[in-house]
């Protein structure tokens, strides 16, 4: 009896309570029966009132009657909301390729990958380095476990092949890289060697009839890390002593195979031979295509100055203005460049992006008086022992004729890689443009001598991590910049670095800065044990990993800091799926990967988004009005 009284009982109030709400919605219909001017109020006074709205109560707003919701599309009230929501100066046009604030809204909101999918935990040590191939269909991770492992990019993600590289008396695997056809994969790691010992090696596996070894090649230092050249030939280095804190850097130029048809055709050949100072030495070598003809090498080459003056450039840009906002608030200020150049891009990869950190903690840096710093300094510190070479070493690969040859209809290619020439800290990004290049047809030693290096940028600090942006067209740089005023009297003992990594965009084109966050995320070590960072560019956002325990995630042409991608340890990696740039891969030093997927992603799979965590969002984090929910900011403060 107690339960069908109960059971009465509740009907009874949901009775009650089904006429209460008929009953107010009899009454507001009234009220807006009896107040229709309402809706029949001038745009220009709905506009007035709209803009102290945020986005969420916009859109509610929008859906009362057809002249408010007319309204509430409107593209001026969107700029303005959105300019407000995310912190960026008014003078900042929307995305090329864009046509609507409301859709920025909408890309920023539900096409961002946030929600963290999946957690893989079968490597049993720190995950170092995560990297897609290009048709996005797997990615391989390296571990100190020794293991990699590529796997299948679809959810749910597995495994597709795996190799214990200890079995070559590997100590771990720290970088893979798919070849352009994704048939090939390069994986680079740490020989177990002498205590102190440098030794590397790189392996490559067929990814197209199992995962057979194709070849081993000889890499030291470890961190040259290595790189495809083209579809079938790779780069790896060498390094020897010639004195105290001289040494040359030997970068080869290798098959993917061997070779069984002759022994007299080689599968290796010297590409650059390079002269070390100050215990430096080549690292974190990689390859960019060439965007532009050689003329501004050939230039600086017969003036017989090193082409780090950047004045030279055929950019030029105005100065930014500054100012304050929240200690959180990471921006982009644009730079307005001068039409001097032919270049001319209507795509996000055609534009010069200055990247700033502006807050009342850290005083505003102009990059222009930045880069008038570097070229004061670049000039006196840059030291190489084989600047008085003659123009014949600029090229140190043997051009016999190789008709049939892939490398030898390629284009002009960028080597970039980092060195040292005040002390053995990498803290210079140097260029060396490849031409001509051909493959011999036979084993010939040719003559013995260095190159020279065809650019330096010195970017006074310690250089932690690179990434290309998809056209090759921006390098991006992770770097833990030199205390102030610093002075380095023993190349052994590197100046104190910041407890900050700092965010450097070069433009490849001219071979200049053109862009510069700083502060971007936290960092603990100290300088001899920095922890390599590496960060990957796609073409709407830039992703970084961090020392904080987070990855960064920032709107490539915005600027803004869009979401913190929490881990429990340091954050190593970051890589987009380059056909879904709504997928992005984190690893850790906490042993996992996660897997991080848009909401629209998330609903396409049939997934519930309540069900998984996500990143801390960084939406809306400016106030519109004063009566903005002070929770609400410090939640999603980055």
């Amino acid at each position: 009896m107690d339960i069908i009284e109960s059971e009465t009982e509740n009907q009874e109030n949901s009775e009650e309570d089904t006429v209460t709400s008929d009953d107010k919605s009899d009454c507001l219909s009234e009220i807006f029966e009896e107040n229709e001017m309402w809706r029949y109020m001038p745009d220009s006074i709905l506009l007035n009132i709209f803009q102290y709205l945020t986005p969420k109560e916009l859109t509610i707003a929008g859906e009362v009657c057809k002249s408010w919701h007319r309204v509430s599309y409107d593209e001026f009230l969107w700029k303005d909301l959105f300019h407000r929501a995310y912190g960026i100066e008014p003078n900042v046009g929307i995305m090329p390729g864009k046509n609507s604030w409301l859709g920025e809204f909408k890309r920023l909101t539900y096409h961002v990958p946030l929600i963290e999918t999946e957690v893989l935990t079968k490597h049993s040590h720190q995950v170092l380095h995560v990297s897609f191939s290009h048709n996005g269909k797997m990615f391989a991770t390296c571990s100190k476990d020794g293991y990699i492992f590529v796997w299948e990019s679809q959810y749910p993600v597995r495994i597709k092949y795996r190799q214990n590289m200890e079995s070559f008396r590997w100590e771990y695997t720290q970088f893979s890289q798919f070849n352009s056809s994704d048939s090939l994969l390069l994986v680079s790691g740490a020989r177990f060697e002498t205590p102190h010992s440098t030794s590397g090696e790189i392996a490559v596996f067929s990814l197209t009839c199992g995962f057979d070894l194709q070849c081993r090649v000889a890499n030291n230092p470890y961190d040259i890390f290595g790189t495809w050249y083209s579809e079938h030939y790779l780069l790896s280095g060498s390094l020897h002593w010639l004195a105290h804190s001289v040494s040359t850097s030997i970068l080869w130029l290798n098959k993917a195979n061997q070779e069984l048809s002759s022994e007299n055709i080689p599968i290796i050949t010297q590409l650059f031979r390079f002269c070390n100072g100050n215990s430096s030495s080549v690292r974190a070598v990689m390859v960019a295509n060439c965007l532009t003809p050689d003329q501004n090498e050939s230039k600086e080459q017969e003036g017989g100055q090193p082409s780090s003056n950047m004045k030279e450039n055929p950019l030029s840009h105005t100065d930014i203005s500054s100012t304050s906002s929240d200690c959180s608030n990471e921006t982009i200020q644009h730079q307005k460049e001068e039409k001097k150049s032919g270049l001319q891009c209507n795509t996000l990869e055609g534009i010069s992006m200055n990247w700033t950190k502006l807050d009342n903690c850290f005083q505003h840096i102009c990059p222009l008086q930045y880069n008038q710093e570097y070229n004061s300094q670049i000039t006196n510190s840059f030291r190489i022992e084989n600047t008085q070479q003659d123009k014949e070493s600029e090229q140190s690969v043997n051009t016999k004729e190789d008709n049939v040859d892939e490398i030898a209809n390629s284009c002009d290619k960028y080597l970039i890689f980092t060195t040292g020439s005040e002390t053995y800290i990498p803290h210079q990004i140097a260029f060396k443009r490849i031409k001509d290049l051909k493959f011999p047809t036979s084993i010939y030693p040719g003559p013995d001598k260095f190159d020279k290096i065809d650019h330096v940028i010195d970017l006074h600090g310690h250089i932690v991590g690179m990434g290309l942006s998809p056209d090759h067209r921006y390098l991006y740089v992770n770097i833990r910049p030199w205390l102030k005023d610093y002075v380095i009297t023993n190349p052994l003992q590197p100046p104190p670095i910041a407890k900050e990594i700092d965010i450097h965009v070069i433009d490849l084109v001219t071979l200049e800065q053109v862009g510069f966050m700083s502060r971007a995320h936290r960092a603990y070590t100290s300088s001899n044990k920095c922890f390599f960072i590496f960060l990957d560019v796609c073409d709407e956002y830039v992703a970084s990993g961090a020392e904080d325990k987070y990855g960064y995630l920032w709107d490539r042409y915005y600027g803004m800091c869009l979401a913190k991608l929490p881990h429990s340890d340091v954050v190593n990696s970051v890589a987009f799926n380059p056909c879904d740039p709504e997928m992005l891969i984190t690893t850790s030093d906490d042993y996992t990967i996660k897997i991080w997927r848009s909401r629209a992603k998330v609903r396409a799979l049939s997934l519930n988004e309540n069900s998984y965590p996500r990143g801390i969002e960084v939406q809306s984090r400016h106030k519109h009005r004063r009566t903005y929910s002070t929770d609400r900011l410090n939640n999603s403060d980055c």
